[in-house]
């Protein structure tokens, strides 16, 4: 008797497809994968099947428009298990900035009929719609974390990442601290590592891609900025800029926004 595989689909919301590529990018453990296990869904690679009933579901990208919001219902229905991957998917990501402005005058500002464009005002991270299982964050996610993260779940286990800080990171590899030696405003101290503190070995201080680590205190980390030069402005700019809606991001941004109005 052929044994029955477990099904996985990779679906795709707004977004830049970056993460998605985190599964192309596995290389030749992707066609290990795919021994394994049967991807029904994932356009990027060929399959196409988005209502297929799956055992896991990796999402990419935020809700930004009224079809997608329906789409990730149906998608809930149909997956034993549904995982968010990327800051899209799990704090809104880019797009998300027009949460913090009048969405309909940017659009009368960028499209010549803007009429015809269906959207929300707002877009937001998957588990602001459906139960979300497992998220994970990056941007890009890194592709490692996505396959074991599968392979957690195929054997009914939990999986569970590694929520060190950048700064940390950046011990580890030997690399110079680029905000006590350069100046450099940096989030390192408050996201958690995953991309291998690449843009500190680069001289260059951390954007906050990988979200936020644990235990974190911002408010230390807004005085450090601080006594760099930013203003209130730029230091809210810097936590609500790609995981803008991520814990502990967010409420540091808005703390600022509302300290600058006052």
């Amino acid at each position: 008797m052929e044994e029955v595989k477990p099904r996985i689909a990779i679906h795709k919301f707004t977004s830049c497809d970056g993460c998605q590529l985190a599964f192309l990018h596995l290389g030749e453990d992707l066609l290990t994968l795919a021994e394994k296990v049967d991807i029904v869904h994932f356009v990027e690679m060929g399959p196409i099947n988005p209502t297929a009933k799956v055992d896991v579901a990796y999402i990419e990208g935020s809700i930004s428009t009224p079809e997608e919001a329906k789409r990730i219902r149906e998608i809930r229905a149909n997956s034993r298990y549904l995982v968010t991957i990327g800051a899209c998917a799990t704090a809104g990501g880019i797009q998300a900035l027009r949460n913090f402005a009048d969405t309909k005058s940017w659009m009368q500002a960028i499209y010549a009929t803007p009429e015809t464009i269906s959207t929300l005002d707002t877009a937001t991270a998957i588990s602001t719609h459906v139960k979300v299982d497992y998220e994970i964050y990056g941007c890009p996610v890194n592709s490692q974390q996505v396959l074991a993260s599968l392979l957690s779940l195929l054997q009914k286990v939990t999986p569970t990442a590694r929520r060190d800080k950048v700064c940390l990171e950046c011990k580890r590899l030997g690399y110079v601290c680029v905000m006590v030696t350069k100046g450099e405003p940096c989030m390192g101290p408050v996201t958690h590592t995953g991309c291998g503190a690449l843009c500190p070995s680069l001289g260059r201080g951390c954007y906050a891609c990988y979200g936020p680590a644990e235990n974190i205190n911002t408010d230390s980390l807004t005085q450090w900025l601080s006594s760099l030069g930013l203003s209130d402005a730029e230091i809210a700019r810097r936590f609500l800029f790609i995981q803008n809606s991520a814990p502990g991001f967010k409420e540091a941004g808005l703390k600022l926004q509302k300290k600058k109005a006052s």
